[in-house]
């Protein structure tokens, strides 16, 4: 089985989305990460079975991609536990590290703001997940995320979620091309509940 995923993309939520596969004994598989460009051409070219994003994409007949939204989680205020946050203020009083331009939960963050006339400081554009969680622990900056990314951090109370953000979520994404004949592997891990990939994530 080969997979490739966005290097965006959650850490937790691919683990989630793989624990059936790495729970076989007759299945090798193979994980890739990369620009999701780099990875819908691999996955024309049939070098990949799979690729997991956190956007679809639209097919034509030269593409036939098809995207299926595995599952939708929101984002949240992400912070020391010991400050005192509340939406919309928590956001005017204190910088923010937020996603990269490109992203889409950047853009619904950016939409919420203009809605509610919120003028905020942003310290920090982040695209990796991963390093946006130990810039996260490591200062004293509000992140705007998902709080899977940082759920052994909020497990242990070094971190607290203040809130989810009205209207603003990240959604996952499986990107398969159109085949005679799909592996009964593949479709098996397409449909996994949303609510159970979530759920996995948090373990």
């Amino acid at each position: 089985m080969r997979i490739g995923a966005v290097a965006t993309l959650s850490r937790n939520f691919q683990e989630g989305f793989l624990r059936p596969l790495l729970e076989r004994n007759d299945l090798e598989l193979s994980l890739n990460s990369g620009s999701l460009d780099d990875l819908l051409r691999r996955l024309s070219a049939h070098q990949l079975d799979v690729v997991l994003a956190n956007q679809p994409v639209q097919g034509d007949e030269q593409h036939p991609w098809r995207s299926r939204r595995l599952a939708r989680q929101s984002v949240s205020m992400i912070g020391a536990a010991h400050l005192a946050l509340r939406f919309p203020d928590g956001l005017r009083q204190h910088g923010l590290i937020v996603p990269g331009p490109e992203n889409a939960m950047r853009h619904a963050f950016d939409q919420l703001c203009e809605y509610h006339r919120l003028s905020v400081n942003i310290v920090a554009e982040v695209d990796d997940m991963a390093m946006m969680r130990l810039l996260t622990r490591d200062t004293r900056h509000i992140a705007i995320m998902p709080p899977v990314v940082v759920r052994d951090e909020l497990s242990a109370g070094t971190l607290n979620d203040f809130g989810a953000l009205p209207g603003v979520f990240e959604e996952f994404y499986a990107i398969t091309i159109r085949r005679q004949f799909e592996s009964p592997s593949v479709q098996a891990l397409l449909n996994q509940s949303g609510d159970t990939l979530l759920a996995a994530a948090q373990r």
